[in-house]
């Protein structure tokens, strides 16, 4: 999994954008300090737990889940589970040829399902994997679950998962989707709007009556595949060396950079904002050519409710990772607050 760590302070966005152009332009190795991780060393390392796993409990995992299974939660027949290129439409062919980086288990029966929103908007399994690592934690709640491929990876890592989604469809695809992974029980599926419940659970008067939620994973809607035309920030911004990322031997002419303000259902910042209401250890799921600039710019001095701490003036980092698929570029994952490495007091 590709990943480069960039941090910055509050009031230096240049130095995050800095730091981030010499690890680009750079000839010599990247030191401690701005480690990069290899998508090959962590494909091979998934790679052997995975064998390994399928070696010693392939049996033992099946008599879980079909102890686990609830007949009543298969959501087979809701959407088609395609299991050949013809039978699937022209437009989803190139996600379909992926499904098993989708979901690795796409096959196992009854077969994992995903509708057509699911089919361009599932995190990949492995840098799934690699986020929930991240967010190591009791209680995590990932307000845009969508077809469960993130909720699934987080169930591995943490206790507890809270799974929010607008649509019931798309809610019973990701509890369908965790039954076939064992996890089911571990995830807490709510049909609900995500910004409705972040300002119900700030405004509640007591503290007892809320539930602890540790980590918030952000993952909004980006408005379809068509979200590397970008906005209308200007593509020949200084940090258009960054483009030379994306894959298709993208351009910034090809793809300008995404703005914040594109996402959906609300500006990307007042989304980040409320969220902070509720916990300051944010993981957020970003384009991968999203403005960085704008990035920086979420962390202003940390309200004292959210760190607990009364100095006026908070440093803080932001780590950007990429999120690469072989050669290509997927997204980036911006944490926040205690993810952060060496900024574990924050959470």
């Amino acid at each position: 999994m590709g990943k480069r760590k960039t941090r910055g302070r509050l009031s230096g966005v240049s130095l995050v954008l800095n730091t981030m152009r010499r690890a680009e332009n750079s000839t010599t190795p990247i030191t401690d300090k701005e480690p990069t991780l290899a998508l090959e060393t962590a494909t091979a390392l998934d790679r052997s737990k995975r064998q390994k796993t399928e070696t010693d409990g392939e049996s033992e995992d099946t008599r879980k889940q079909s102890s686990q299974w609830v007949e009543k939660y298969d959501a087979s027949g809701l959407v088609p589970h395609y299991t050949h290129a013809s039978e699937v439409p022209e437009d989803l062919q190139k996600y379909f040829a992926q499904r098993e980086r989708y979901f690795s288990r796409y096959y196992k029966h009854p077969g994992c399902l995903l509708d057509r929103e699911g089919w361009y908007s599932v995190t990949p399994e492995l840098v799934a994997d690699q986020i929930a690592e991240r967010c190591r934690c009791d209680t995590i709640l990932d307000a845009f679950c969508g077809v469960g491929g993130n909720a699934i990876a987080f169930a591995k890592t943490c206790q507890r998962v809270i799974a929010l989604d607008t649509s019931p469809i798309r809610l019973a695809l990701a509890r369908h989707n965790a039954q076939i992974y064992g996890v089911a029980d571990r995830i807490e599926f709510i049909l609900a709007d995500y910004i409705a419940f972040a300002k119900a659970h700030t405004t509640l008067p007591h503290r007892r009556w809320k539930r602890q939620i540790d980590v918030i994973f952000l993952s909004p809607p980006w408005g379809g595949p068509s979200y590397l035309s970008g906005s209308t920030l200007d593509s020949t911004d200084a940090l258009s060396p960054l483009l030379g990322n994306l894959d298709d031997d993208a351009s910034a002419k090809d793809h300008p950079f995404y703005s914040l303000s594109s996402l959906q259902p609300i500006n990307g910042s007042a989304l980040f904002n409320l969220s902070r209401q509720i916990t300051p250890n944010i993981a957020y799921y970003l384009p991968r050519n999203t403005c960085l600039e704008e990035v920086a710019h979420l962390l202003e001095v940390c309200p004292d409710n959210v760190t607990g701490n009364a100095e006026p003036d908070v440093l803080e980092y932001v780590e950007v990772e990429e999120e690469w698929m072989g050669s290509k570029l997927k997204a980036l994952t911006c944490y926040f607050g205690g993810l952060v490495t060496d900024q574990e007091a924050l959470f």
